[in-house]
């Protein structure tokens, strides 16, 4: 195996340079639009088009639709026109429709893209591969996004910028007003830009261009036309601060004897934000003590087989511009885990303390949810020469517990002060067809002679290099990348790290593994191949990627698993236009096999999907998936890999016309081992109501049963030595989201989301594997009634002899039944009172409870949720921008 890689690497290498050695001719008709600079005084903003200076300038038409017919002319046409002054750029857009009371003026908030919109697209660098994209709606709402790598939309971005709306006889009309200081561009004296401008047709389900782009297109900005006339224009650097003030106040079930929880505590709390330009392409963005109350809480999540959960970024200052620091590890097209790994997971700064203080009888705490961000800082851009590049830094402070014993008090560090830093740069070659891009990370914590030192890293480091080359008008490309880490400390925490759940050096069968316990150190590396074609009706991918057994990303970056080697191919068939009774869709077909470095083959899968969208404009999708191996080097929690049932599954949903009022949809999923050893299913249904356009509710419900007949528990050492035991598990889950989003102006908004989730886990059929990889039955030997439960210990003991005492002071294991209530809610009033300028009202409850794992859902959500007091936490924000 490791000749045939390197025997791999070596052609993707030499192909590699040959194609660099290519120079792609431009093969696209690019349509020209020539702007004018104003004389005389610029446009009111107000949507009407009636100031005399618009005269100056020349309407553009000649739109065609992108979708769901490709390159015919647009059933609705769109006019536009394009000034400019020294500070700003000015948009008019004339959007004619034959029947203007039928207009979809939907409201949302920014970045909502409901109903009609018309939108711009700028590549102010002309670099062919990044952009800024405004949009308005025709309700007057904004939208704004920053686009990298030809596909990549940001709505993060949002930058000062001006817009109105107004109806007209013929349809509707639109200003907009840009300043320069908001766009990236180069100091030549007359530019060239890429442009397109797009229109959203929302009751006809359509969409028009400018500059007409293939549907089946492997690019997007590639592809814009060119704004000319722009002359004399000078690049102007950012410069906002906004600072913040916050007041919050908290109620929560007060607890006797605890000095720290008397049920309310109130706070107030103030920092700055900031934007710098170092020059037009360079910003310094900044934030102290920042504050993120206004964020939406995670969906609950109840995990029973170890592996973390990947969380989506929500705090503005991580999410704003994150496509530069993204370095995945593997960008398949195949499913798998391993497709969330990265070296940069932002949601680790700031992120829960990662220790717990050491409690006495009689003692009570309190401690912080999360470490303190003193400050973070990044600095980001991109040249001319398309060098694109950003460093970013932040501090997170010491967090103590507090401890109280009948007054007497101590403190504990449960968090050590923390620096992160995140560099990574791309450059761009071969007019944009070929990146070669590199990343460095490192983590260093102040531990000295802390008692965390026994089990937590003080230096963490992470680096990587990553080529992605694009050829035949980039439709098809070739990508590598090799990544690696490094860790240090003490022998303790090094030993710690190889026998976590991750490593699991110390697995009995792990014959290639082997614990040193004498390191002050664990390297790994990682790496991915793969080659594909996006481009056409017809595609594929085929790569492969593995993680070393020492790889460790997660204290900056997510990592599922190690000592894994997959290898996966996808292949697609795409419908563009419309065909018979289908607007578009697309066929789909997958297989992935997994290896171990020992050269153990862990798990094989098949997998074919389908989706479309129909003509009148309902849409369906399906799967079904064949397992035909699936050993697991995890499922013992540190002990041998398990051969687990291999099986079936399949699925899908149907989803009505999403323009009509009232949507909705359900879906489903089943799945049972060919042993029927493993069975299990989901059902979901969700509805979205828009009774008028300001307002907008949904809700969806999604319920789901897993039954397996062993689901095996952290390994106990019980009596003669460590045993693997384990139950047969029966799982229920119900999860209810619900969502009301009433816009009174463009700038005036109500949310609130609301999510209550409930599961229930039973086990019965205790057992004991003495063989993980036999056939089923000789797999393990079941206990039956050599189990007791006692009620008093709420635990389990072995009794062989069935006297009702437990056969020895270690025969018990907890029991594993559970209950998990929560319901998490956020309820947010947001009035942006001038441009980048806000005030924020927030009402969020969390509250998270247990209740009989034999009962009914529906029933025990109601009677050990709702009857609850929860956590509430009331919270007024306000925000001034200043540009200065």
């Amino acid at each position: 195996m490791k000749n045939t890689t390197t025997l791999t690497t070596l052609l993707c290498l030499f192909f590699t340079l040959q194609l660099f050695a290519q120079t792609p001719k431009d093969t696209i008709d690019r349509r020209q639009y020539h702007t004018v600079r104003i004389t005389g005084d610029a446009p009111t903003i107000d949507g009407s088009i009636n100031d005399p200076v618009w005269q100056q300038a020349e309407w553009q038409t000649g739109f065609t639709e992108n979708r769901p017919k490709n390159n015919v002319p647009a059933a609705q046409e769109t006019a536009f026109k394009i000034l400019y002054d020294d500070k700003f750029i000015y948009l008019a857009f004339n959007c004619f429709d034959a029947a203007p009371d039928s207009i979809a003026r939907r409201m949302s908030r920014r970045d909502g893209f409901e109903g009609d919109f018309i939108e711009v697209n700028f590549d102010s660098y002309h670099d062919l591969q990044s952009g800024s994209s405004f949009t308005v709606t025709a309700a007057g709402v904004k939208g704004d996004e920053s686009i990298s790598n030809q596909f990549n939309w940001d709505e993060s971005w949002n930058p000062i910028w001006y817009t109105k709306t107004a109806l007209s006889a013929e349809g509707w009309t639109a200003e907009m007003k840009i300043p320069f200081s908001q766009l990236r561009f180069s100091s030549l004296d007359e530019q060239i830009w890429g442009l397109q401008i797009n229109r959203n047709h929302f009751r006809y389900g359509s969409r028009s261009t400018w500059q007409n782009i293939p549907a089946n297109a492997s690019y997007w900005v590639r592809g814009f036309g060119e704004l000319r006339g722009l002359k004399g224009i000078k690049p102007q650097k950012q410069r906002e601060i906004q600072p913040y003030v916050v007041a919050n106040a908290e109620t929560y079930p007060a607890e006797d004897g605890n000095p720290f929880a008397d049920g309310d505590d109130t706070g107030f709390t103030a920092g700055v934000d900031g934007k710098i330009g170092i020059t037009n392409n360079i910003i310094l963005d900044f934030t102290i003590n920042p504050d993120f109350g206004q964020v939406e809480a995670d969906p609950s999540q109840l995990v029973l087989d170890g592996f973390e959960v990947f969380f989506r970024e929500q705090r503005p200052f991580f999410v704003e511009g994150a496509g530069i620091y993204n370095f995945r590890l593997t960008n398949f097209d195949v499913w798998g885990p391993f497709n969330s790994d990265r070296l940069f997971y932002s949601r680790r700064i700031g992120g829960s303390p990662k220790g717990y203080p050491s409690l006495q009888t009689g003692e009570y705490f309190k401690a912080p949810n999360n470490s303190t961000i003193l400050g973070a800082a990044k600095l980001s851009g991109r040249t001319q020469k398309g060098l694109s590049f950003g460093i970013l830094e932040s501090v997170t402070a010491e967090e103590r517990a507090i401890i109280d014993l009948e007054g007497n008090r101590r403190e504990e560090v449960i968090e050590p002060l923390t620096n992160y830093f995140v560099a990574r740069a791309k450059q761009d070659f071969n007019d944009n067809n070929t990146t070669v891009g590199g990343s460095f990370n490192a983590v260093n914590r102040r531990l000295s002679d802390d008692p965390m030192s026994a089990w937590l890293t003080d230096e963490a480091y992470t680096g990587g290099l990553d080529v992605v080359h694009k050829w035949k008008d980039q439709e098809w490309q070739l990508e590598g990348s090799f990544a690696f880490s490094n860790v240090s400390g003490t022998r303790e925490a090094i030993t710690a790290k190889q026998t976590d759940f991750r490593h699991a050096f110390d697995r009995p069968d792990a014959t290639h593994l082997s614990v040193d316990t004498t390191a002050t150190s664990l390297f790994g590396h990682s790496g991915s191949a793969k080659i594909a074609k996006y481009g056409g009706d017809w595609r594929f991918s085929t790569g492969v990627t593995y993680r070393s057994p020492g790889l460790e990303l997660n204290d900056l970056g997510f990592m599922v698993n190690t000592d894994e080697i997959n290898i996966g191919s996808w292949g697609g068939y795409r419908i563009n236009e419309p065909v018979g009774i289908i607007n578009r869709g697309g066929f789909n077909v997958n297989h992935r096999t997994t290896y171990d470095f020992s050269g153990r083959h862990l798990a094989q899968m098949f997998n074919h999907n389908s989706w479309m969208q129909f003509k009148n404009f309902w849409s369906f999708n399906y799967n079904f998936t064949v397992e035909t191996k699936d050993i697991s080097q995890r499922a013992l929690f540190g002990g041998p890999a398990l051969n687990r049932p291999t099986g079936y599954g399949f699925g899908g949903g149907i989803g009505s016309d999403d323009r009509k009022n009232l949507s909705y949809g359900m879906y489903g999923n089943y799945g049972q081992s060919w042993d029927k050893s493993v069975c299990g299913w989901s059902l979901g249904v969700y509805a979205r109501l828009q009774p008028m356009d300001a307002l907008s509710a949904s809700l969806e419900v999604d319920y789901n049963e897993f039954g397996r007949e062993y689901l095996f528990l952290p390994y106990e050492d019980i009596n003669d030595g460590t045993r693997y035991v384990g139950g047969q598990i029966d799982q229920k889950t119900v999860n209810f989201t619900g969502r009301l989003n009433y816009n009174i102006t463009p700038d005036l908004t109500l949310q609130y989301y609301g999510s209550p989730y409930i599961s229930h886990g039973v086990y019965e059929d205790f057992k004991n594997i003495i063989d993980p990889t036999a056939e089923l039955d000789d797999r393990f030997v079941r206990y039956g009634d050599e189990v007791t439960f006692d009620e008093a210990e709420n635990e389990y003991f072995l009794d062989a002899d069935k006297n009702g005492v437990k056969d020895c002071e270690n025969c018990t294991f907890d029991n594993p039944d559970f209950s998990f209530i929560q319901f998490r809610s956020n309820l947010v009033a947001r009035w942006e009172y001038i441009p980048g300028s806000e005030i924020f009202l927030v009402w969020s409850q969390n509250t998270t409870t247990g209740g009989d794992p034999s009962a009914n859902l529906l029933p025990t959500l109601n009677e050990n949720l709702f009857g609850e007091q929860g956590r509430n936490i009331f919270l007024v924000k306000w925000t001034y921008r200043f540009v200065l």
